[in-house]
């Protein structure tokens, strides 16, 4: 309904937003340069960022409507869409997005379940805990887009710059939803690739890696006593890649283990025993 330029689109969002934005008017035409420095700033990947950038040449105005003679709907307006987006968001009622999209290099990532032989390196961290399986599991299942990673935030968000330089998919993807998971569903540079409710959630890393790499969350039950698991799996043939391993390896320890508390924290004090009377 609405014909508007790419620089009113960005005013509209600005002023819904209530933030003021300069806008620079760049001599120079090097849109490859400007494509990788927005795509380190803004969710959209580089080559996307590119394809519209270089539409900015041409205006293109659509007068063909015939689509409607065949799906009954209404247009919205551009403001209307935003504000219906923003609802959905504040609502956490998003169902799907375009960024859960997968990067061409990992459509066809390979499954834990199908490497064979399995990761050759693997990095296991556990803590004993009271709390419940689903509480565990409800907590672990909060991690990353807003709420970060409840702990050493700033080495998630370092690592993300790093893959975003490397043209790699970084931490600006976020999550769909901040309670909600399903499988495929993208958490920053993750992909859940399995989910057991109270039991297992699995990620698959989509980060520029020497490898393959798996992030996983149990609550395990090991004799009396119950435990939250982390499982890092990393799975590599390159003399660079085992390199790799063992330097983030005592960084792992730092972040799995101060990342256990916080998802034991987060599940809220236990319940108080009834004692009885005398």
């Amino acid at each position: 309904r609405d014909i508007l330029t790419y620089e009113q689109m960005v005013r509209n969002l600005a002023d819904l937003l209530r933030v003021r934005r300069s806008f620079i008017r760049s001599p120079l035409s090097a849109l490859r340069l400007h494509s990788y420095f927005l795509s380190l700033i803004t969710p959209v990947p580089g080559p996307i960022v590119f394809c519209l950038m270089d539409g900015l040449k041409s205006d293109t105005v659509c007068e063909n409507d015939h689509i409607r003679q065949h799906l009954e709907f209404c247009p919205l307006g551009y403001r209307e869409a935003l504000l219906l987006a923003f609802s959905r968001e504040e609502q956490d009622n998003v169902a799907t997005r375009w960024s859960d999209a997968y990067p061409p290099a990992h459509e066809l990532a390979l499954k834990l379940y199908e490497v064979t032989p399995r990761p050759r390196y693997r990095a296991v961290y556990s803590l004993p805990t009271q709390q419940s399986p689903a509480d565990l599991f409800q907590s672990f299942c909060q991690v990353g887009g807003q709420e970060g990673w409840f702990h050493n935030n700033w080495m998630w968000r370092l690592r993300g710059m790093i893959d975003r330089v490397f043209f790699g998919v970084g931490t600006a993807r976020g999550r769909r939803a901040r309670r909600s998971l399903q499988i495929n569903d993208v958490i920053d540079f993750w992909r859940v690739e399995d989910l057991r409710p109270g039991r297992r959630l699995l990620l698959r890393s989509e980060m520029k890696l020497p490898g393959r790499a798996w992030l996983e969350f149990l609550v395990r039950r090991v004799g009396k006593e119950r435990r939250v698991v982390i499982v890092a799996y990393f799975d590599t043939r390159s003399l660079f890649g085992r390199l790799y391993w063992l330097v983030l390896l005592p960084f792992h320890g730092v972040i799995f283990e101060n990342l256990l508390r916080q998802i034991e924290n987060r599940c809220g004090p236990l319940p108080r025993k009834a004692s009885s009377a005398t």
